[in-house]
């Protein structure tokens, strides 16, 4: 089971004595070079690795493998989930209030493009510099999925006949979701500078810290308070379709998460020197910045209370999930003494036993042929 109390990482194994010439490039046979000798195990690192990427086995970072099987078992597509209701009460004029549908737009707006963001970010940028390929495999996986949740925000957006143009340029006319945005592009850009090679400690750094903000700021926290709201309105039996997405896309959010987490840490035992006290001085900045801004999103979508929520509500919740990110990755707690207000959310990321939150029987969550409707 997975939970949001119980996501903590697993630990990589030792690392031992490093390879001796660095590189983010990808070790391959040269044509017409001498057999080289076959990979062993203990050779592999997470980033400047010398080992060959394209064999997969022997494993060394098992978990990463465990963690691709895991989210191919997941597997769904947005098609798959009935949306006529969502799209009857969209249409009733009194079916939602203006606040309830304020909340939905804007949530569309964000994650229409974030997903993409995601998926940029690891296509152009993180797959070219992890040497491991057994976490190259989850990546292929995790890219995949980012693109499923594309789909699936369009997936909403067009059944329930909305502005296109309007919720796709969110990003670009909405201030509290720009400045999510402008957060995190520069994060992108910075791996993705074809230029750009680890092997240098402030090179290394640079990937580090990427890392981090994806998936500890970005996946990990300024999703939270579109899922909640979304997840609160499919609670109160209202746009069920879309809050049947919301959940698989929370699980399929928190199993990156935990996965970045794992390759962080990893990254870290393999790299001691990197974990500086200036450098966690610079992340614990970046953690503080990203509640901020995720608390900003809060209050421009929910000027007022709705739902039985208010924005207040969200500051407890944004601190108590930085102190959960924070401590995952070897910080201490940014803000201690914070509680989880939305206990519920912990149960929406488990799927895997009988539920019937949306009056939609989700009974295991597997495979497409593992979902049914009343």
């Amino acid at each position: 089971m997975l939970s949001f109390e119980d996501d903590l990482p697993l630990q990589a194994e030792p690392a031992v004595s490093p390879v001796a010439k660095p590189s983010s490039a990808a070790a391959t046979p040269a044509s017409g070079s001498a057999p080289q000798r076959r990979v062993n195990a203990a050779d592999k690192r997470i980033i400047n690795g010398q080992t060959d990427v394209n064999q997969l086995v022997p494993f060394k970072y098992k978990w990463a493998w465990e963690k691709y099987l895991a989210t191919c078992s997941n597997h769904w597509m947005p098609q798959e989930i009935n949306m006529s209701r969502d799209i009857a009460l969209w249409k009733d004029p009194n079916g939602l209030t203006d606040d309830e549908r304020r909340i939905i737009k804007r949530n569309l707006g964000f994650f229409t493009t974030a997903d993409s963001l995601a998926a940029n970010n690891i296509v152009l940028g993180t797959y070219r510099h992890i040497t491991a390929p057994e976490c190259r495999q989850f990546l292929l996986r995790q890219a995949f999925e980012e693109a499923i949740h594309t789909h699936a925000y369009q997936y909403i957006v067009e059944s329930l006949g909305l502005d296109e143009s309007e919720i796709f340029n969110a990003y670009n006319e909405v201030k509290s979701i720009r400045d999510k945005d402008e957060f995190l592009i520069p994060f992108i850009e910075a791996i993705m500078d074809p230029h750009f090679h680890t092997g240098t400690p402030a090179n290394d750094q640079t990937l580090l810290k990427s890392l981090i903000v994806f998936a500890c700021l970005m996946e990990g926290l300024f999703f939270y308070v579109g899922f909640t709201q979304i997840l609160a309105l499919g609670r109160q039996n209202k746009m069920t379709g879309a809050a049947e997405q919301y959940q698989y896309i929370l699980r399929d959010e928190s199993m990156h998460c935990n996965f970045g987490i794992d390759l962080i840490n990893a990254i870290k035992l393999e790299n001691p020197h990197l974990w500086t006290a200036e450098f966690k001085a610079e992340i614990k900045g970046l953690f503080e910045r990203a509640v901020e801004l995720e608390y900003r999103y809060a209050e421009d979508t929910m000027p007022r209370g709705v739902l039985g929520l208010n924005a207040a509500m969200f500051k407890g919740y944004l601190r108590y999930i930085a102190n959960r990110r924070a401590t995952q990755i070897g910080l201490d707690e940014l803000f201690p003494n914070e509680e989880n207000p939305f206990p519920w959310m912990s149960e929406m990321i488990d799927l895997k036993k009988e539920r019937n939150f949306f009056e939609t029987r989700v009974i295991e969550y597997q495979t497409g042929g593992a979902l049914s409707w009343d």
